[in-house]
């Protein structure tokens, strides 16, 4: 009986030393989690998850706002002065990739993109460091769909509509989202010609708009208009124009992706706008998932897949508390 004892004693003991001694490992994890627009309701929300999975797992987040390369290199030898082990990020630009490699390796520190993949000089993904982002052109199709249908409930025929294509083509994801809208245009017999392009200057509502604006005063013959874009801002700001020269919400269907705080007060407002619908990504796994992730990576010597990719889902003016409420989105 004593020997028994004795055992037990020891098996709680060993026990309890290794929860302890895991438990302070955890507290002295530390994880960076940057992203290049810090002010923007996606990575507010990217944060507030990654900051769950903080929580529960007892390890430090950092967050970092890093709007241009020079911040971005600052903030990973930040992290690399405070004793972190890796960070999440979002960079302001994927042709960093090489340099953001080089860094996080001289600071001894794991990385994993989010949203945004990094590439080479070539231009290709850098394919080692473990990515999520989002299936761009599957998004964009969802939001060429959708427009084709609303099209159809509307009763108009391709030959007589325009389309705006808000471009910003110095990031991989927004032509890939806008070359999927394309494509289904163009499989439900939108002719090229009709399709215009709108370049931005940013990634804003106010860029988006100036762009719009002058496809619409130079095709003025043209009074039936869809729009489509990186993300909703964009759409908005098509949709701003629209109503700028005098078309109102039944000549106009916009669709943006991302179902941000402007696409939600927009289906809020009294009367309908011609922006109908916002193909939204959750940012929980964005943001959750990445960081922990990471700290599976850091603390357990467990790496992420390589690469991992989500979709969204349509919210229109009448379902979106809805849609919102099945991605996890309170």
């Amino acid at each position: 009986m004593r020997l028994l004892k004795t055992a037990l004693v020891a098996g709680a003991l060993a026990v309890l030393s290794a929860t302890t001694i895991a438990s302070a490992y955890a507290q002295e994890t530390k994880i960076g989690f940057i992203v290049k627009q810090p002010e923007e309701p996606w990575f507010q929300d990217e944060w507030k998850f990654a900051d769950q999975a903080a929580k529960e797992k007892g390890f430090t987040l950092v967050k970092i706002g890093a709007e241009d390369g020079e911040k971005l290199m600052s903030a990973i030898d930040n992290l690399g002065a405070q004793g972190a082990q890796g960070f999440v990020v979002c960079t302001p630009d994927v042709k960093l990739g090489p340099g953001i490699v080089a860094k996080a390796a001289a600071n001894n520190l794991k990385v994993m993109t989010v949203d945004d993949r990094l590439v080479s000089a070539d231009g290709k993904p850098i394919e080692e460091v473990p990515h999520m982002g989002i299936s761009a052109t599957k998004i964009g199709e969802a939001v060429g769909q959708a427009i084709v249908d609303e099209m159809k409930a509307r009763g108009w025929k391709a030959e007589e509509v325009g389309a705006i294509r808000v471009s910003y083509d110095q990031l991989p994801t927004a032509v890939d989202r806008v070359e999927g809208a394309i494509s289904v245009l163009k499989a439900n017999g939108f002719k090229a010609e009709n399709i215009f392009d709108a370049p931005q200057a940013k990634t804003d509502t106010e860029a988006a708009l100036n762009a719009a604006t002058v496809v619409l005063n130079k095709n003025a013959n043209i009074k039936k208009w869809v729009a489509f874009g990186l993300n909703d801002e964009a759409v908005l700001g098509a949709v701003r124009a629209s109503e700028g020269v005098g078309i109102a919400a039944d000549g106009m269907i916009g669709v943006g992706i991302g179902g941000a705080d402007s696409a939600i007060n927009e289906f809020k407002k009294p009367s309908a706008t011609g922006f109908i619908g916002s193909v939204i990504i959750s940012p929980k796994r964005h943001g959750y998932e990445t960081a922990l992730n990471m700290y599976e990576w850091v603390a357990n010597g467990k790496e992420p897949e390589k690469l991992i990719l989500t979709a969204g889902a349509l919210a229109k003016r009448d379902d979106f508390e809805k849609v919102r409420a099945e991605l996890g989105i309170e």
